[in-house]
């Protein structure tokens, strides 16, 4: 059985890597595949807590920083570990989609 998914070491979860359209697999193979989505779409919230914590931390860390390149540096972090957030919450929302056209 192919795995359907793949790890996203950026987001830190896996995600699906499907090799054919969502139509073109049987509706047994639709429901593995949801499954298992739906577990992994379990850790997404904790996931973003993870990250939001860092977020916090880097943010302590700035508004004590005097130098401005470092002030920098760590504006870039935040902002890169935003984008993982927004990216988290597209693919948390995406089973909401899938699942609407499979009941629908």
């Amino acid at each position: 059985m192919h795995n359907h998914f793949v790890w996203d070491e950026k987001l830190g979860i896996s995600v699906p890597d499907l090799d054919k359209s969502w139509e073109a697999y049987d509706k047994g193979e639709q429901g593995t595949i949801l499954l298992q989505w739906e577990k992994i779409r379990g850790t997404i919230p904790d996931r973003i807590a993870e990250i939001e914590k860092q977020i916090n931390k880097l943010q302590d860390r700035l508004s004590i920083e005097e130098n401005f390149e470092l002030s920098c540096e760590l504006n870039d972090k935040i902002a890169s570990q935003a984008s993982i957030i927004n990216e988290l919450w597209l693919w948390y929302r995406l089973n909401q989609q899938v699942t609407s056209k499979i009941h629908g």
